[in-house]
């Protein structure tokens, strides 16, 4: 784990009736996470609580500790951890990711919710973005204590790995040259030690689609730019997509019992994985919510005009399934 910063260093501003302190907490793989707490300065009693984590290849300081810190200012006990191998979070090596210890991750910091004496154990909550949506939602097939999921612009990086954005390589020949390139990587990455970085997003987008452009305009300008975060800088390893392309999320989505809202963007070209995750859940406490108007990075911090997330509704359906 590296040496946690002490000053602010978000890219939102901080709510001063909010209050704010740095936490840690450790895994059942023993990995120690970093997150961010946020909490009601005047309160009395037990917080329900909600742990968030995304986007995939985000660090606390963006869009998931700016949730955070809106759900503490609207009454909840709020935790903004980094992901294991990222940002302040240890596990080594840097860089890598695995869907089982990302749902271990989001369990851990519901133990941590559930020990806490000003929390009710019974209203704990989670809200993933991205990437983190899916893992959000793959939390919750497994773990019985987490009362409401709000899985938000949601990717599912399985699918997207195994079979290309659109579905567009989802042949066998295609996931075969991409186990080859990955298995190659590994061999390089032994021989000389260390591993190679894929790249964050892209530093000139003029030639790529829309939503590239869009990933820009958050992650790599002053807008949402962060140091620490591994899609404004050098990105993942090469070889951290091998857990992604070896298996695939949501197996047990429709044995889902807690109540589960997807929101996603009318305009957000990831907006299929949401609308196809949310087919899979069963039962009248579901609901798929469309943003009107807005683009996937639109719910990484409000978009434009600071005003897509749609904050009143994710609290509406949480404070509704946690009574």
């Amino acid at each position: 784990m590296t040496n946690s910063v002490k000053e602010w260093d978000k890219v939102f501003p901080k709510d001063e009736s909010v209050g704010h302190k740095k936490i840690t907490f450790r895994n059942h793989f023993g990995i120690t996470l970093a997150a961010d707490m946020y909490c009601p300065k005047n309160f009395s009693g037990k917080l329900p609580a909600i742990a968030v984590s995304g986007p995939f290849g985000a660090v606390k300081e963006q869009s998931s500790g700016l949730y955070a810190q809106e759900m503490a200012k609207r009454g909840f006990l709020t935790i903004a951890f980094d992901p294991s191998f990222t940002g302040e979070s240890g596990g080594e090596p840097k860089y890598m990711n695995s869907p089982d210890i990302n749902v271990e991750d989001f369990q851990a910091a519901v133990d941590y919710l559930s020990n806490l004496d000003n929390v009710d154990k019974e209203k704990i909550s989670i809200i993933g973005i991205c990437g983190w949506g899916g893992m959000a939602l793959q939390t919750a097939c497994i773990d019985t204590r987490i009362k409401a999921t709000v899985s938000v612009t949601m990717y599912d990086m399985t699918r997207v790995t195994g079979n290309g954005y659109f579905d567009s390589a989802d042949n066998e020949e295609a996931r075969h040259q991409a186990r080859v390139a990955i298995n190659e990587q590994r061999t390089k990455d032994f021989k000389n030690g260390s591993y190679k970085l894929n790249g964050g997003v892209v530093d000139d987008p003029s030639e790529y689609p829309q939503f590239v452009k869009d990933y820009y305009a958050y992650y790599k300008t002053p807008r949402g730019y962060h140091p620490r975060s591994l899609n404004s800088n050098g990105g993942w390893n090469s070889t951290a997509g091998t857990s992604l392309l070896n298996t695939r999320l949501f197996y047990y989505a429709s044995e889902i019992r807690n109540a589960v809202l997807i929101v996603h963007g009318e305009k957000a070209h990831s907006r299929y994985f949401g609308e196809d995750a949310f087919k899979l859940l069963k039962g009248d406490n579901k609901e798929l919510f469309i943003v009107p108007d807005a683009t996937h990075c639109d719910l990484y911090d409000g978009g434009e005009n600071k005003d897509k997330i749609p904050f009143d509704k994710i609290e509406k359906f949480i404070r509704d399934n946690i009574r």
